[in-house]
């Protein structure tokens, strides 16, 4: 199936998903074959149903909003929207989906002094970021209001933890987040409290070569 799958790819299209993405010819073949197995309408496009067929998003407390991520409607210029995905705003193509995933492509030793001419790219710290507070950032207005907040935090502890518990840390959160007083946390507020994470480390997979 991997053969057949990656005889779809055009060599033209490899080789620009390698610039765009900074993937191998392999790694872009080996994942071709991954999209192509979870395609099951085999219509070149994954649907959000697709995409909570993958066992570990379907377990995952914040699968829905991964599987969001691949789907970035307002979140970059119509012209782009065109190349990452399919007539129906709930499918992608391959081209969106390698997008997504390059965000999780560990930053190589030989990317870190290249030409900042070449624009930034999609695995950079500040992308990383970016794909991480848009996980929190539910209604894409640019920034994360505490309602946004507990939404989340309710996704990843479930019941364990009280209404008032949790809105507890979400004041206490944004309070520490918030330096201009407008009771939400901006991206650059969100990039100021995680300086000092290993974001790069965090944000990586490593995709076999």
């Amino acid at each position: 199936m991997g053969s057949r799958a990656s005889s779809l790819l055009r060599e033209e299209d490899i080789e620009e998903i390698k610039k765009e993405t900074g993937f191998s010819h392999s790694q872009i073949t080996r994942l071709y074959s991954r999209f192509h197995s979870l395609d099951k309408g085999e219509n070149g496009a994954l649907s959000r149903e697709d995409f909570q067929r993958i066992p570990e998003l379907a377990i995952n407390p914040l699968g829905d909003r991964i599987i969001n991520a691949f789907f970035p409607e307002g979140s970059c210029p119509p012209f782009f929207l065109s190349l990452l995905h399919s007539r129906s705003e709930d499918q992608v193509n391959f081209r969106g989906f390698m997008r997504t995933l390059a965000h999780f492509r560990p930053v190589e030793d030989n990317e870190k002094n290249k030409d900042g001419n070449a624009g930034e790219p999609l695995n950079s710290r500040n992308n990383k970021l970016l794909f991480a507070f848009r996980l929190y950032d539910l209604d894409r207005d640019d920034k994360i209001s505490r309602d946004e907040l507990l939404q989340v935090l309710r996704m990843m502890v479930g019941v364990n933890i009280s209404d008032e518990q949790l809105g507890s840390i979400a004041d206490r959160t944004i309070q520490e987040a918030d330096s201009n007083g407008d009771m939400s946390i901006s991206f650059t507020e969100f990039v100021k409290v995680l300086e000092k994470v290993d974001v790069e480390q965090k944000m990586s997979i490593r995709f076999l070569h």
